[in-house]
């Protein structure tokens, strides 16, 4: 592949399907790399039901047809703007439909390299071919961004592994597995390993699980609604700011967005998940995890709280605990690349149109949370971010669109 398109989108998560639905929409010459929605289809327990409220779980596209309301209503499947949970499954059929709707042109093969400087990028995919493209987009989601405690870290990787890995776990059936964190990660796949058979245990260093708060009807009265604003992040001012304006957001001093951002990832499972733990499933909250080691072919985990430390023996230890954005982790990025795009910790650094330090390449999704906000982390983020970089990218590609239709 010799010929050169404007922009290269590298990642078909919702991000990057919805930067290449405006992009469509705007004539912009573009292409799109990457299997779409593989982190959704792939690394999320089957039995997820989205934390976020269906008027927040959209995939964009300049369209009222395209949301998720939209498409239930066409396809006769329940839905309800709050207080009725998305079951994954659903979401992933209507994210299925967007794609062949509005992105038909996903190119279904991973990228391995990037390289090169302004409206000169090369990019290797895969199958050993090469493209290029004046502006490159990475939308890269969670991916090569979880994370996974350094006390793990010396374990075989038989005996433990990330949330992310685990879609079915029928192969614990039977065996003691630990699940380490607090957070709808591993309440989800703590309920999942419970339900194929497996002796799970939830170690978490919070002293107790928090779920979301349960819908109530007094939120939405006049009263509620001023007290406690929805978004698409969360209901309080703190998160309705943060999710209505972004753009103020990234001018906000870095001790400050470092401040909204911890209080709005903290861990939390969804509402609907109490009952299906708490006396369900044995807990080991308000534990640190001090120590882990290998013995006798299992994992023993020394855990340390105000009452001392006990040791306890488990087949598989899985670390549900979170993802960090670092562009040192995309192992296609190049190092001059990532060292220009980057602080030495490898957190991008963007401008308010999502464009890093090397111009004319862009990080939208997770990548941007650094910069504007818990807002995206969330898919809702995408709504934001997909028109604001599609119209810069329009800017700059201005002539080649008019030329074009012309």
């Amino acid at each position: 592949m010799t010929q050169t398109c404007d922009v290269a989108i590298i990642g078909a998560g919702p991000h990057g399907l919805s930067l290449a639905a405006h992009l469509s929409a705007r004539g912009i010459d573009h292409r799109i790399f990457g299997r779409p929605m593989t982190t959704w289809s792939e690394h999320m327990p089957k039995n997820m039901v989205l934390k976020s409220d269906g008027f927040a779980s959209n995939l964009s596209a300049p369209s009222r047809e395209s949301t998720l309301k939209a498409w239930c209503a066409r396809n006769g499947v329940a839905y309800a703007d709050q207080a009725l949970p998305v079951p994954l499954e659903t979401f992933l059929a209507y994210a299925s439909w967007f794609q062949k709707r509005y992105v038909p042109n996903v190119e279904e093969t991973n990228v391995t390299g990037l390289e090169g400087e302004a409206g000169n990028y090369t990019l290797t995919l895969e199958n050993g071919e090469r493209a290029h493209a004046r502006a490159v987009v990475l939308a890269v989601g969670i991916s090569w961004f979880a994370h996974t405690p350094e006390v793990l870290s010396g374990l075989p990787a038989g005996l433990v592994s990330h949330s992310a890995e685990h879609r079915n776990v029928s192969q614990f059936k039977g065996r003691e597995v630990a699940v380490i964190g607090s957070g709808a990660s591993a309440i989800d796949l703590a309920q999942l390993l419970h339900k194929e058979g497996a002796k799970v245990r939830i170690v978490a260093r919070t002293p107790q699980i928090e779920y979301n708060k349960v819908p109530d009807a007094a939120d939405e009265t006049l009263f509620g609604r001023i007290q406690r604003p929805a978004s698409g992040i969360g209901r309080g001012w703190r998160s309705l700011f943060c999710a209505e304006a972004p753009l103020l957001f990234h001018r906000l001093p870095q001790a400050l967005k470092r401040r909204a951002i911890d209080s709005h990832m903290h861990p939390a499972a969804g509402w609907f998940m109490r009952e299906k733990v708490e006396g369900v499933i044995p807990m080991s909250l308000g534990r640190t995890l001090a120590k882990a080691e290998q013995m006798d072919g299992r994992v023993a985990l020394t855990l340390k709280g105000e009452a001392g430390e006990d040791t306890l023996s488990f087949d598989h230890v899985i670390a549900a605990t979170g993802y960090r954005a670092d562009l040192r982790r995309i192992p296609f990025l190049a190092g001059e690349l990532c060292d220009r795009a980057s602080l030495a910790d490898g957190t991008p650094i963007l401008s308010d149109s999502f464009e890093t330090p090397v111009e004319n390449l862009y990080a939208v999704g997770p990548a941007a949370i650094e910069s504007f906000g818990p807002l995206m982390r969330f898919m809702v983020g995408a709504e934001f971010a997909a028109p604001r970089v599609a119209a810069r990218l329009a800017r700059v590609f201005a002539a080649s669109v008019e030329k074009r239709a012309a």
